[in-house]
């Protein structure tokens, strides 16, 4: 077994760092990106028109092409070409369930952290939700509360319509990238959970209930009704992650 550990840090100690001249590529290809107004989905440059306009080889090219695709700046569709990509949070929602599974000391902590960042979005973004839904009434909407509740009456968890609703109550802000980040924190939560082994168990009832809640509130403009809905939706798994673990130091 040591031996095998002693094999897989000497590969490891031998991978490449990456270069600064790759750094520097994906940089300017970054900024050749910005410069040129390009937008998701639309086409670069050939590998060797790149070359050609940056002044470097084909190999840092290739080098910085990988790294923008790790990244979803860029999308390589082979035999069709590479193209500005959807800049999804991706690669941000699996370093961040990477971490949460490395996190040292308590298992809840992680989750915990978690959660403090997917209620204070929900908060801090209350009177922008308010604004955006006051005075309307969102069938779509409604009708996933109708779903979680009847699974929740049930004793069956509903993943999909939980995220469907946060992402759809953000849909009418004139920002995207808040709905994005709620998306991918929810996706860190949901992936962490089961990674780390823990038993989260949720009053599915209640915290059903706390959606519909919160969606009354934003069409009827009550602000800090949707701010106390917030926190209802959000206590079950509060108070589960405040009780200690066992075994654990109190």
């Amino acid at each position: 077994m040591a031996t095998s550990h002693r094999r897989n840090f000497s590969s490891l100690s031998a991978m490449p760092e990456q270069s600064p001249l790759r750094v520097a590529t994906a940089d300017r290809i970054k900024d050749f990106i910005l410069s040129e107004g390009l937008k998701p989905g639309d086409v670069l440059p050939t590998e060797a028109e790149l070359c050609d306009h940056l002044g470097v080889s084909r190999s840092s090219v290739r080098e910085a092409i990988r790294t923008l695709a790790a990244l979803d700046i860029v999308e390589v569709r082979h035999g069709h070409g590479t193209f500005v990509g959807k800049m999804s949070l991706d690669a941000l929602v699996q370093a961040l369930v990477f971490r949460g599974v490395l996190s040292p000391g308590d298992d809840r902590h992680a989750l915990r952290e978690i959660v403090e960042v997917r209620q204070a979005l929900d908060v801090s973004m209350a009177e922008q939700i308010i604004q955006a839904l006051s005075g309307t009434k969102n069938r779509t909407l409604h009708l996933l509360v109708s779903e979680m509740e009847d699974l929740a009456a049930e004793g069956k968890p509903f993943p999909k319509q939980d995220r469907a609703f946060h992402v759809g109550l953000l849909a009418r802000l004139d920002n995207s990238l808040v709905g994005q980040l709620v998306a991918a924190f929810w996706d860190v939560h949901t992936a962490v959970v089961p990674k780390l082994g823990l038993q989260v168990a949720a009053d599915l009832e209640a915290t059903a209930r706390a959606h519909g809640e919160m969606l009354d509130a934003a069409e009827s403009g009550n602000v800090e009704a949707f701010r106390t809905a917030v926190t209802a939706h959000y206590a079950p798994i509060v108070r589960t992650l405040e009780v200690p673990t066992v075994g654990a130091p109190a």
